[in-house]
């Protein structure tokens, strides 16, 4: 089998925890709760991706990179997971992840429907993907990267009602703060399709990220326990 990603890929993900590549297209966005979120316009397709820079206080990061990594756990602390697996589909490997956000897009082709009724349904979206983990020894350095990108898997056939996100990649580096938190690196885009109102790309980078950040600290610290009750 093919190697999934390229050595390139991991050490272009780990060094932006030591040069961030923000200049040329990248601007600035946002700074909230100790996070850093920039951005740059893909043409191509009216959408933003983004570079995330942050920390995560009192959670290692081992433990970050085995919650991060842990399907089953996920479901328990993510809100928003609906369905989460990692399937064997036909010797390929990958993850199926929906997603259900309180947000009206699986309609996008009624562009007259105002703010006030959007906030009063849910989007469903599909992410069909592979991923890698790799633990890096960089001049003493314990660096952990996780990379990922959607994948084409035609067993998995979409489904009514549900947004398919053809076009998902994310990779994120973690390492020691130098005390007992995580510095964390994390460039990621998604293209679900159609267009996506303004108001809501801002709010998803802005504060969705941040509030991930949140909900992962706090499932970093309920980690050991959960570990202790599956048994």
């Amino acid at each position: 089998m093919a190697l999934q990603f390229t050595e390139q890929q991991f050490q272009e993900a780990w060094r932006e925890l030591d040069e961030p590549q923000i200049e040329g297209e990248w601007e600035f966005f946002t700074e909230t709760m100790g996070v850093k979120i920039y951005r740059r316009f893909i043409k191509e397709t009216g959408l933003y991706e983004y570079k995330v820079f942050g920390s995560l206080s009192s959670c290692t990061p081992d433990l970050c990179a085995d919650v991060y990594m842990d399907l089953a756990y996920r479901k328990q602390w993510d809100g928003y997971v609906k369905e989460l697996y990692e399937k064997d589909y036909g010797g390929q490997k990958a993850i199926y992840w929906e997603v259900k956000y309180p947000f009206p897009l699986s309609n996008r082709d009624n562009s007259a429907t105002s703010p006030s009724s959007l906030l009063a349904l849910t989007l469903l979206s599909q992410y069909v993907y592979m991923r890698e983990r790799r633990d890096l020894e960089v001049n003493g350095r314990k660096i952990c990267v996780v990379l990922a990108r959607s994948s084409a898997v035609s067993q998995c056939p979409e489904k009514s009602g549900v947004i398919r996100v053809e076009d998902y990649k994310q990779s994120l580096a973690m390492e020691s703060d130098g005390a007992n938190g995580t510095k964390v690196f994390m460039n990621y885009f998604d293209n679900p399709g159609g267009k996506i109102p303004t108001w809501l790309v801002n709010w998803a980078a802005k504060s969705g990220v941040p509030a991930f950040l949140t909900d992962m600290q706090k499932a970093c610290s309920n980690y050991a326990s959960y570990c202790r009750n599956k048994k």
